[in-house]
């Protein structure tokens, strides 16, 4: 049974981790495609677009308690951590904000304990010590200028993300994952917007090289990778799913080696395997909440079931009913996701 239950969740921890690896993979595209300094703008570009997107793919509103509910997810999972996340990636050497977003793993695990009622167990924070000490290693380098407001955006972002993932898996999925997911992105896109026209002002002409960055951030470094974020939250432990985090700075300092020639040295090689190797250790950690399909019903491993709430067992988390008649036609969702860093040498992102 024990084995049974291990081998399902391969499956799912796979297509999970697509999420950050995607993520990895957005510090090309923000370097060369995007705007300079235009952190608001740049969330907003990226949530809005795929929140309507998914919006109009859903078709469904938020009702009753999921209104309020959807713009709390919005504003952490969202709008306050993208934004944060951009700060720190335009203030912080790559390597210093990598490190500061390596510590949500750990975060999500002490919420988790007071929020859910979940157990701390050691090789958790053994786990989350290597994430953080591995991804230091692979991505820090000697001489990393440290900006005061730079670190407090950079924790900041780590606090309100995992606040937003305990939060939405102690209040469950009232509807399926398109709409959830586009309730969150549509209402953290909404917020930005005023943010944008009084911080940083009307955005400038852009290319058409920064438009196609702009849309390749919305569609495939957003749309895409929240939906097989948040299905792994459904089926897994939220701090389980929180540690795949650290595929993305992996993936990130891959690809500036692959792509971009930069230089991969004994210390970075070690910082890898630490980090990979913590990511593996919390996997094999047992309990959690999680949520799971009845079997007597149908899940939501297929796409085309995306848009269908699950039913759940009387061992999930609970979730809020929908009233009947014309309530059924509303319904919306948020997400979050990863902001590449800046880096100084090896490229890494902090993501989510």
């Amino acid at each position: 049974m024990a084995t049974d239950a291990a081998l399902r969740r391969i499956p799912l921890l796979l297509v999970a981790a697509v999420a950050p690896a995607i993520w990895g993979t957005t510090y090309l595209v923000t370097t060369t495609w995007l705007p300079d300094d235009r952190p608001a703008l740049a969330a907003l570009c990226r949530a809005l677009p795929a929140g309507l997107l998914l919006l109009a793919i859903g078709r469904r509103l938020p009702h009753g308690s999921w209104w309020w509910r959807s713009l709390v997810l919005g504003a952490l999972n969202i709008a306050a951590f993208l934004t944060l996340l951009f700060v720190a990636a335009y203030r912080l050497p790559g390597g210093v904000a990598a490190t500061l977003g390596a510590v949500q793993p750990l975060l999500v695990a002490g919420l988790a304990v007071v929020l859910l009622g979940d157990r701390l167990r050691t090789r958790t924070l053994v786990a989350g010590l290597l994430g953080v000490a591995g991804v230091a290693l692979l991505v820090l380098r000697a001489g990393a200028r440290m900006d005061g407001v730079g670190v407090a955006a950079g924790l900041g972002a780590a606090v309100v993300a995992a606040l937003g993932v305990v939060l939405m898996r102690r209040w469950g999925r009232p509807v399926g994952l398109v709409p959830f997911t586009a309730w969150q992105l549509t209402a953290g896109g909404v917020l930005l917007v005023p943010v944008v026209v009084a911080v940083e002002g009307l955005p400038p002409a852009l290319t058409p090289v920064e438009v196609g960055g702009l849309a390749h951030m919305a569609l495939i470094g957003t749309a895409l990778p929240y939906l097989l974020w948040f299905r792994g939250m459904q089926h897994l432990p939220v701090t389980d799913v929180s540690f795949l985090g650290l595929v993305s700075p992996v993936v990130a300092t891959a690809l500036g080696w692959a792509v971009l020639g930069q230089a991969l040295g004994p210390w970075q090689l070690t910082g890898a395997a630490m980090t990979l190797t913590g990511l593996v250790l919390a996997q094999l950690t047992t309990g959690g909440r999680r949520v799971v399909a009845d079997p007597s019903g149908p899940t939501t491993t297929s796409p085309r079931q995306w848009n269908q709430a699950p039913p759940l067992t009387s061992s999930t988390v609970p979730v809020e009913k929908e009233p009947a008649g014309d309530a059924r036609n509303s319904t919306a969702s948020a997400t979050s996701s990863g902001v590449p860093a800046r880096p100084s040498g090896v490229p890494a992102t902090a993501a989510r």
